[in-house]
C-alpha cells in the first residue's frame, strides 16, 4: 500500500482502491439517472390517461428523484476532488450537503403531494385506463427494486452518504408504488370507492416526508461531525492497541466526510524509545487501521507511557 506521509504521521489512502470505489459511486448515481428518465416517460403516459392524483404524486417523486440524482453526480464528483489550499480536508461534505438539499426538496413534494390529494377527494374524480396505470407501477417497482439492491451493496462497501440517501427514497418508492396501484384498484369496477384515489395520495405523502426526515438526520449528523459507529471505533481500538509495543490508547476522534474518514489519536509507548523507534511503531499502526479502513486519513500522536493524566473524556 502506497502511503502519502505529512507532519505527525498523516496517511491518505491508497492509490488503487480509492478510484476504485469512485468509480462504483458515481456509476452508481448515473444509473439512478437512467433509471428515473425511464420511470418519468412512464408515468407521465400513465398518469395523462389515468388522471390518478396518486400517480401524479408518483410521477412527481419520478421526478425528484432524477433532479436529486443529478446533483448528487455532480456533487459526488466534486467531493471526490482531491484537497486544495482551501480545503485541506478535501470536499466529502459535498455529499452531505446534496443530502440535505434532497431532503428538503422531498419534503416540499410531499406538502405539495397533500395539497393535491385534498383537492382530488373534494373533487372526486374517476380514474380511466387504470390498467395500464397497474401494469406501469408493476413496471416501475421491478426497475427500482433492481436499482435499490446496486444502491445498497454500493452503499454499504463505499459508506457514501449520498448513494445512501439515494438508496432511501429509492426503496421508499416501491411502498408507494404499491399503494398507488391500491388507489388504481380500489377506484375502477368494481369497488368504484371515489376516495382511494386522494387517500393513498396522503399515504405517499406520509412516505415521501419519512424519507426526507431520515435523509435530513443522516445529512445532519454528517455535517455535524457527529462520531463513527461504536461498533468502527471499537474495531479502531482493537486494531491501534494490538500493536505488541502500543502500551494504551486515549483521545480517540473519529468523523465521516464524503467517502473519507478521519481519524485522530493519542497512542502510549515506552519513553525510554527513540523518536525513529516511535516513528516505525506509529507507521504500523497507521497502516494496520489503513488495512481495515481503505478511505481512512489517521493522525496518531505519541505519548510517553504515563507522562499525562488522562480524563474521562480523553479515553474513548
Amino acid at each position: 500500500m502506497s502511503n502519502n506521509h505529512h507532519h505527525d504521521h498523516f496517511i491518505t489512502i491508497s492509490d488503487d482502491a480509492p478510484d476504485s470505489v469512485k468509480r462504483r459511486v458515481r456509476m452508481t448515481a448515473l444509473l439512478s439517472m437512467v433509471v428515473a428518465i425511464i420511470l418519468i416517460a412512464i408515468k407521465s403516459v400513465a398518469w395523462v390517461l389515468t388522471g390518478s392524483v396518486a400517480m401524479l404524486g408518483a410521477l412527481l417523486d419520478s421526478v425528484l428523484d432524477f433532479s436529486i440524482s443529478l446533483m448528487n453526480f455532480f456533487a459526488i464528483r466534486h467531493a471526490q476532488t482531491p484537497a486544495d489550499k482551501e480545503h485541506r480536508f478535501g470536499h466529502g461534505k459535498a455529499e452531505a450537503l446534496a443530502a440535505l438539499a434532497q431532503g428538503v426538496i422531498i419534503a416540499g413534494a410531499a406538502i405539495f403531494l397533500v395539497v393535491e390529494s385534498a383537492q382530488a377527494g373534494l373533487a372526486t374524480n374517476t380514474i380511466s385506463y387504470s390498467t395500464i396505470g397497474i401494469a406501469t407501477m408493476v413496471i416501475s417497482i421491478v426497475l427500482t427494486l433492481a436499482l435499490v439492491f446496486v444502491q445498497r451493496r454500493v452503499a454499504r462497501s463505499t459508506k457514501s452518504i449520498a448513494i445512501s440517501a439515494d438508496e432511501a427514497h429509492y426503496a421508499s418508492d416501491v411502498y408507494m408504488n404499491v399503494g398507488v396501484i391500491a388507489a388504481l384498484v380500489l377506484s375502477s369496477a368494481p369497488f368504484n370507492f371515489l376516495y382511494a384515489d386522494a387517500i393513498c395520495g396522503v399515504i405517499v405523502a406520509g412516505i415521501l416526508a419519512r424519507g426526507a426526515w431520515r435523509i435530513i438526520f443522516t445529512a445532519t449528523t454528517q455535517l455535524m461531525d457527529a462520531e463513527m459507529s461504536e461498533e468502527e471505533r471499537s474495531a479502531i481500538r482493537k486494531i491501534i492497541t494490538s500493536h505488541p509495543q502500543v502500551r494504551g490508547l486515549h483521545d480517540l476522534r473519529t468523523r465521516r466526510a464524503g467517502l473519507d474518514c478521519f481519524v485522530q489519536c493519542h497512542i502510549e509507548l515506552d519513553g525510554t524509545m527513540s523518536l525513529t523507534q516511535a516513528h516505525t511503531i506509529s507507521d504500523a499502526v497507521e497502516e494496520a487501521v489503513c488495512e481495515a479502513f481503505p478511505n481512512a486519513q489517521v493522525l496518531i500522536h505519541q505519548d510517553p507511557d504515563g507522562a499525562e493524566t488522562i480524563t474521562p473524556l480523553e479515553k474513548t
